[in-house]
């Protein structure tokens, strides 16, 4: 939703800088490259400085008074402490994706189960082969978690040659490859739980739910809660980092309901008039409240986590000794060639395998929603391990064991980059039908709009046997609308197989003459000038009173008159009603919304953005 005039539409160069670095920001790129520098800088300073990185992390820091003290190392501050942070956006994006993602389909949901499992334990099964009969067996369960930070980052740099539902699947998997992760370090690399501070975390998490199904908004309740949780794990012996998770997956998602965001606007409109602190408040909590509280946390921690405490783990976990001797001890240890053979190869092993095994038993019932060739990168890319790898390494390992881990940790990266590579290519070089096929699949994709396309109701532009269809929820006077308008256009022209769908979508709440623009449409309509109207009105959003519209029509060579008493009798807005109803039920609740071929287009809508969208479109459409 836009409440902006038209001409702010166009940003300044500050504005387009700010957007670029605030794009740059939020990509998994971005990100990687971010935690590449703080390893290349952990691996630097322990060579050249090797005491002084000892020295900085195994410092001892201490919260709290007399004989309510807690003290530990700067290094497990940072494993233990920090890494909750970590693990509590991972769970709220799996949380976002359960509620509103692939993982609404909660067959997929099964099924991602299903492969997460198979991805970790096939890895850990040859971690403990490679190991059979020696005393680092026990250190089976660094060879199972995939990075996801790492992960993303690696499917962000093949971009447009792999579909972007392969993101979800390995998020998907990512979530179950996590928490299972945290259960085998709570279990098995834990010392001796003790049940009474255990019941007190169990407790505390209880009250979170408890508050998030009353719909209480204070944060501060929860962090409260959160801190208890995390404390009482630490003293009930348990790693306290599956406290970031739990509580992030109690953190529900939903798109902003349209009512809270005019009741938002109200508000706003009201401290412009009067701009006093308590009507300052009244509107930022309107604000607020219009957004589900998963998206304004992750949000918020978001940058943090990415750039700040991942980056900060990898500085105090990475610094290894890279001598000839060390190296050469590490190639040839069982420790080292356990994890990146378990990585590297597991993973892939046990991704496809147990997907395959699900569809087999299942009687084709549970499939990915990807093709066989996406799992296959997918399995590839998860062998990149890091994170939680490390953690459950500086748990399992010491001395020269944990360097070796270590080591075998870092080798995973460029073998899972390296083998992923090798897949995409070997999957590139397939005709066009059989690679779209191994991409996409032939799963039928979950349908975000509510009420599909009706040639006989909607406004149609373009071929009726068109192979992708674009459907927009717009608003005459939106400006963002207007952006779009030449973009749907330039769309058009280049695509022989697209066809264009406007629905209406007016937000009077912001935009007062939207309305009566789009009734004045319709009153085109009746007149067969429907999309000459309409392109007139994306043009001239400026200037859309009565007046207007009445000299629009006789530009147009209309029947003014007629035109003039449809107005007057408002012919079009049960037409309108109806779209603003459809866009209810697809939960829209701003404009431009774009939906193409029934799934809903998140990102930009820029030419380039929606190509890409149109032609994952077109190639999905041939595997059916």
């Amino acid at each position: 939703m836009s409440g902006q005039e038209p001409e702010e539409a166009t940003p300044s160069l500050s504005a387009r800088s700010t957007v670029r670095w605030r794009t740059f920001v939020r990509t998994e790129t971005s990100s990687a490259v971010f935690l590449l520098a703080a390893v290349a800088a952990a691996l630097v300073w322990a060579n050249v400085g090797p005491h002084s990185y000892e020295a900085v992390w195994q410092a001892r820091f201490t919260v709290g008074f007399d004989t309510r003290r807690l003290s530990l190392t700067v290094h497990e501050w940072i494993n233990s402490g920090l890494m909750s942070l970590f693990f509590f956006v991972v769970g709220l994006e799996a949380r976002r994706d359960f509620d509103m993602g692939e993982l609404r389909d909660r067959r997929w949901l099964l099924l991602s189960a299903i492969a997460g499992l198979g991805s970790m334990i096939v890895p850990a099964l040859i971690f403990v082969l490679v190991n059979a009969g020696r005393e680092s067996v026990h250190g089976w369960g660094t060879a199972m978690s995939t990075d996801t930070a790492f992960a993303l980052g690696v499917l962000a740099v093949f971009g447009s040659r792999l579909p972007a539902s392969l993101r979800a699947f390995l998020l998907s998997v990512s979530v179950v490859d996590d928490l299972v992760a945290l259960l085998v370090i709570a279990v098995f690399y834990s010392d001796e739980i003790r049940l009474p501070a255990l019941l007190v975390a169990v407790c505390a998490l209880l009250a979170i739910a408890l508050l998030r199904l009353a719909g209480v908004r204070g944060a501060l309740y929860c962090a409260v809660l959160s801190v208890v949780v995390w404390v009482a794990l630490h003293e009930a012996g348990v790693d306290p980092v599956v406290a970031g998770l739990a509580v992030g997956v109690l953190v529900a998602a939903y798109p902003a309901p349209r009512g809270d965001l005019e009741q938002a606007s109200r508000r706003f409109r009201l401290f412009r008039e009067q701009p006093t602190p308590e009507l300052h408040r009244s509107a930022v909590q309107g604000l607020d409240a219009a957004i589900s509280p998963n998206e304004r946390l992750e949000q918020r921690f978001l940058p943090w986590v990415s750039f700040g405490i991942v980056p900060l783990f990898a500085l105090a976990n990475a610094g290894i000794e890279l001598s000839g001797p060390a190296l050469a001890d590490a190639f040839t240890s069982p420790v080292t060639l356990g994890i990146v053979l378990g990585c590297v190869v597991g993973k892939v092993i046990g991704t496809v395998g147990s997907m395959a095994a699900a569809r087999l038993l299942s009687g084709g019932r549970l499939r990915p929603n990807v093709g066989w060739g996406s799992v296959t990168v997918g399995g590839a890319i998860a062998g990149s391990a890091f994170t939680v790898s490390l953690l459950i390494a500086s748990l399992a390992f010491d001395g020269a064991e944990l360097e070796e881990a270590r080591i075998g940790i870092l080798v995973t990266l460029v073998g899972a980059f390296l083998t992923s590579w090798a897949v995409t290519a070997v999957i590139g070089l397939l005709p066009e039908r059989r690679r779209a096929r191994a991409l996409l699949g032939d799963v039928d994709p979950l349908t975000d709009l509510a009420v599909p396309v009706d040639r006989r109701h909607d406004r149609i532009r373009g071929p009726e046997s068109a192979v992708v269809t674009v459907v927009e929820y717009g608003d005459f006077e939106c400006p963002y609308c207007g952006q779009a308008e030449p973009v749907v256009r330039d769309l058009l022209g280049q695509e022989s197989d697209v066809r264009y769908v406007w629905r209406h979508l007016p937000l009077r709440d912001v935009h007062p003459r939207a309305q009566l623009a789009a009734e004045a449409s319709e009153a085109a309509a009746r007149q067969g000038r429907f999309w000459e109207m309409h392109d007139l009105l994306l043009e001239r959003q400026n200037a859309l009173a009565a007046p207007d519209l009445l000299r629009y029509a006789g530009e147009l060579g209309l029947d003014v008159e007629r035109f003039r008493q449809d107005l007057r009798d408002h012919l079009g807005a049960r037409r309108v009603a109806e779209d603003v109803d459809s866009a209810d039920l697809s939960r829209v609740s701003g404009t431009p919304t774009f939906f193409i071929n029934g799934r809903r287009h998140h990102g930009a809508y820029d030419i380039a953005a929606l190509t890409r969208a149109v032609e994952l479109a077109r190639q999905r459409a041939l595997t059916g």
